[in-house]
């Protein structure tokens, strides 16, 4: 995957845990309709399953079932892989026992051209941050309340 630097998005990733070992490939539409639209581009895909005694196996697209990861079989040959061994020991330690676990590195496309734009103006990204889905909830609740 060649990719010219001036037109690179920003780049996030996340850990969605799953209760239980078994992963049935629910989320790949979503994020298959992402990447169709160039929303975003997949840059690397692990799926973990940690045991109770906290024993762990990291495996790749290729090396689970279709019925265990559907349509993100398709995202194998593209990605960059980014994550070291280091950064999966990492990530394993907040999943918790008896859990699989899906971690996603993703491109966001859709703010290239913003992100291009600042470059080119001589400006460069200091800080960054993503507030929970929780907390914004919770603000919102907190706001109605004082309203009422």
């Amino acid at each position: 995957m060649t990719v010219n630097i001036d037109e690179l998005g920003p780049v996030d990733w996340i850990v969605v845990e799953f209760e239980g070992t078994k992963l049935n490939g629910d989320i790949a539409p979503i994020l298959k309709d992402y990447v169709d639209r160039d929303l975003i581009r997949v840059l690397d895909l692990l799926f973990i399953k940690k045991d109770e005694d906290g024993g762990f196996e990291a495996f790749e697209a290729t090396d689970l079932e279709d019925s265990e990861i559907g349509e993100l079989r398709s995202y194998e040959t593209e990605l960059a892989m980014l994550l070291s061994e280091q950064d999966v020991a990492d990530l394993v330690e907040t999943i918790e026992p008896g859990s699989s676990a899906a971690v996603l590195v993703w491109e966001n496309l859709w703010a290239a051209p913003f992100g291009a734009a600042v470059r080119h103006a001589g400006g460069q990204l200091v800080a960054s941050g993503r507030i929970p889905i929780q907390a914004v909830i919770a603000a919102m609740e907190s706001d109605e309340e004082e309203g009422a």
